[in-house]
């Protein structure tokens, strides 16, 4: 049965545990992974609505389908399989394919985007989702898909604070009949959760419980979030400001290889000691808009 957990009273700190080194590290598994992407052939910066997007500042579309080829080739090149939505012109957001939805074991939940330059790509993701198979949900509350809903293991971590409202955890809750976590964003800069967490892999824990290595910006979130992170994620990695803020941990995974931007220096020496491959992806022209890796790049789970 699904359940919605809110945010409990804050606990104690955890003490930071040791880090595994040299031949402690895990041996980590690459997993196939099939993911939804699309062009920035039309894309632009020329309204704003995250604090990253500035409309005065040149933008270079040639460099930003450069820079997206090189994500998607790395992703073939490395055994996962890339789907592509056709981009529409006049939508220059729709490269950010994360926020089109969140789908698992085959059932689509569309999105109901806060801000009006991006509802027009609302139609477009469900149209695309039905014609390859996929159940589709009409959404009824407001949020922007697996930008704000993260699976971790079995449960979603879910988003709250500046685009996705709270009562489109409940939704999300029925619609996948699974555990969801809130968890409160504070930092404008950071206002979708999948630019403040990672999800890395999944592993299991003593007792055979199904658990998933994380990493996360300790800032970007308010104290009662940080709280359930470290009850729930004692051994996450916790990335440092600096890397947050060049968008480190807007980052994909298959478990064994991390898909990260170059400039997250920190973030790649912690990767590197927990036993994963950083795989180091540059992505700055799409950041003006507010977007890197895992904007643009939505997983698809179930139907093909």
């Amino acid at each position: 049965m699904s359940t919605l957990r809110q945010n409990p009273e804050p606990v104690a700190d955890r003490a930071p545990e040791a880090r595994p080194t040299g031949a402690e590290r895990p041996t980590r598994i690459a997993q196939h992974r099939r993911y939804l992407m699309c062009a920035p052939e039309y894309f632009t910066v020329s309204y704003r609505i995250n604090p990253w997007m500035e409309p005065a500042k040149p933008t270079d579309t040639a460099k930003a389908v450069e820079q997206w080829q090189t994500l998607y080739d790395t992703y073939l090149a490395l055994g996962h399989e890339v789907e592509l939505i056709d981009p529409v012109e006049g939508l220059p957001d729709m490269v950010y394919t994360a926020n089109g939805g969140f789908i698992i074991d085959g059932r689509a939940l569309g999105v109901r985007f806060r801000v009006d330059e991006r509802r027009g790509e609302e139609r477009p993701f469900m149209d695309w989702f039905a014609a390859h198979g996929f159940e589709v949900i009409e959404p009824v509350e407001v949020q922007e898909g697996e930008g704000d809903f993260l699976l971790v293991g079995d449960t979603i971590l879910a988003g709250t604070g500046f685009r996705s409202v709270g009562d489109s955890h409940s939704e999300v809750a029925r619609v996948f009949d699974r555990e969801v976590v809130s968890l409160r964003l504070v930092d404008p800069r950071f206002y979708h959760l999948d630019t403040a967490i990672s999800v890395l892999d999944p592993v299991e824990s003593p007792g055979g419980v199904e658990r998933a290595n994380i990493a996360y910006l300790p800032s970007a979130f308010d104290e009662a979030s940080l709280a359930v992170l470290r009850e729930r994620y004692p051994d996450a990695i916790q990335v440092s400001d600096a890397d947050g803020a060049v968008f480190g941990l807007n980052s994909a995974s298959d478990g064994y290889n991390v898909f990260i931007s170059p400039r997250a220096t920190g973030f790649e020496q912690q990767l590197r000691e927990r036993g994963y491959n950083p795989v180091l992806i540059d992505l700055s022209e799409l950041l003006l808009g507010g977007g890197g890796i895992k904007c643009c790049t939505l997983e698809l789970r179930g139907k093909r």
